[in-house]
């Protein structure tokens, strides 16, 4: 974690080096340095939502390959926060993990992208009955589901990437 003041510091290329593992779609980092600096932790984060609030299909798709499949481990540094933030994935039963794999090829079947959902402070069972539910979305639907949780997922890993 780096501080503001640190991070309205930072040149724009390393600046975008400590925005990567938040999410893969550059044009919402470069959006997010271009405001820097900012006077306050909310007046980032208050921006970095509002950029968020702009993406689109192209964005998710973007954002998305980069994203591991739920339970997966992947190397990279998107894909290690993901690795803690499905802490309850990761550890869970053959059985579970069996249905996440067999969920996640039904999702992708489905819907041609890789299933993405908020893992931190749900359990497996949750995320896999969030999944089973989401597949009765229209695409429509679903690409706004995954654009909120894409969102939620973003905002979490600022928060913990910048601090006071």
């Amino acid at each position: 974690m780096i501080t503001l003041h640190n991070f309205n510091q930072l040149s724009p290329d390393a600046a975008l080096v400590a925005l990567q593992p938040c999410v893969a779609i550059p044009n919402w980092a470069e959006e997010v340095i271009r405001g820097r600096p900012y006077p306050s932790r909310e007046a980032l984060l208050s921006t970095a939502e509002r950029l968020a609030q702009r993406w689109d299909r192209a964005a998710l798709t973007q954002a998305l390959s980069a994203h591991p499949r739920i339970g997966e481990n992947p190397p990279g540094a998107e894909s290690a926060l993901s690795r803690q933030e499905q802490g309850a994935v990761n550890n869970s039963d053959a059985q579970l993990a069996a249905a996440l794999r067999d969920g996640n090829a039904r999702y992708e079947r489905r819907f041609g992208q890789v299933f993405l959902i908020r893992a931190k402070g749900r359990s497996g069972d949750d995320i896999l009955q969030a999944l089973n539910a989401r597949m009765k979305n229209s695409d429509a639907q679903e690409v706004q589901v995954a654009l909120e949780q894409l969102r939620e997922i973003t905002m979490l890993r600022l928060e913990g990437a910048i601090g006071e």
